[in-house]
Formats: structure tokens, sequence, C-alpha cells
């Protein structure tokens, strides 16, 4: 059975050019998460990992849409390998039944990966010559409206932290961070 996987990195991600290469090379199963590709807890990427079976194909779009560095891509192709899974990227045209499909595999993810690095490297440079600039500032806060009223009502137990979070829209953890800097700021100041 051939066994297709689509990742996208967000949820606004569309995934029909995926797709659609899935449809045209014959593939039986699509599995598909709309999540960052360095998370190894993805859903769809478990379930067809665990579905599997000896003698089908897991075929992708490219490596970077299976995994983000040569450790993950290494590991999950083992695991396939250990099934008697076959494993097709189809960009780069490799196949793991084959010798040259195997090596080609290590290759193109310490290639993919060594992209990644100089990505994040270049992107650290740019923010630090903005800085220097005074042109990057980093991603402004959340402007939490109604905090002081639901802070006041999590502080005298009416509502949970949970609640008060999900009112706010934020994490649970970002609420207590919130309290605890609001806590700060409002202290009595002694002399």
């Amino acid at each position: 059975m051939k066994i297709g996987y689509v990742r996208v990195s967000t949820k606004e991600q569309n995934t029909a050019r995926q797709e659609e290469i899935m449809k045209t090379l014959g593939v039986d199963k699509v599995y598909i998460d709309k999540m960052s590709g360095k998370d190894m807890e993805r859903p769809a990427l478990h379930e067809m990992m665990n579905y599997v079976r000896e003698g089908d194909s897991v075929i992708v779009e490219s490596i970077s849409r299976f995994a983000r560095n040569t450790k993950d891509l290494l590991e999950l192709t083992e695991q396939l390998n250990n099934k008697q899974v076959q494993f097709v990227s189809h960009k780069e045209n490799i196949d793991t039944d084959t010798p040259a499909g195997k090596f080609m595999l290590t290759i193109f993810g310490a290639v993919a990966e060594l992209e990644r690095e100089y990505i994040r490297q270049r992107q650290r440079e740019g923010i630090e010559i903005a800085k220097e600039q005074g042109k990057y500032r980093g991603r402004l806060p959340k402007e939490l409206k109604d905090f002081d009223e639901i802070y006041s009502q999590w502080k005298s137990g009416n509502i949970t932290a949970a609640s008060a979070s999900r009112r706010l829209s934020i994490s649970r953890s970002t609420f207590y961070r919130k309290a605890s800097e609001y806590e700060d700021s409002n202290k009595p100041i002694d002399f």
C-alpha cells in the first residue's frame, strides 16, 4: 500500500499542493499534520508510523516535510526500515529500497539541516543589526483587555487560572507570569 505523509508548518497554510502530488503518485492513504516539523510529537505522523506494515511505501513530497533534522530523519527511516517499509521522497528522488537511495537520504538530510542552521544564523545577524539601528524591539506584548477584572476574580477564588487564561486567550503559564508581574507592579513601596 502507498501511504502519503503531508505536512505544513501552521494551520493557516494550505496542503493542496502536496495532496495533489500524492494523487498523481497514486497514494492510497494520506496522513496530514499542520504543525512545525521541529516537533516530533505530530499526531498524524505517529498514527502513520503505527499504521504502516511490511511491504508498504511511505511517500513524502520532500524530506523537509517529513523531518527537520538529520537525526530525526534517520530515526524515522530506521523505524520504517525495521518494519520493512520503503521510504520515498518525491522531490529529492530518493528511494530507500536501493543502497544509493539510503546514501542520498543521509546526504540530503545533512544538507537540509545545514541550510536551516544558515537561515537561523542569518536571522540572528539581521536581528542584531536591526537592534543596533534601533529598528527591532522584539514582539510587542499582547494587550490583555479586562486583565484587572479577571485577575481580581481569580485572586478572590471566583474563577480558576485555567478559566482566566481562556478568557484572556493566553496560556496558563503566561497568565501566571502576568499575574506575578501585576502583583509586583502594585506592591506598596517601603521607605
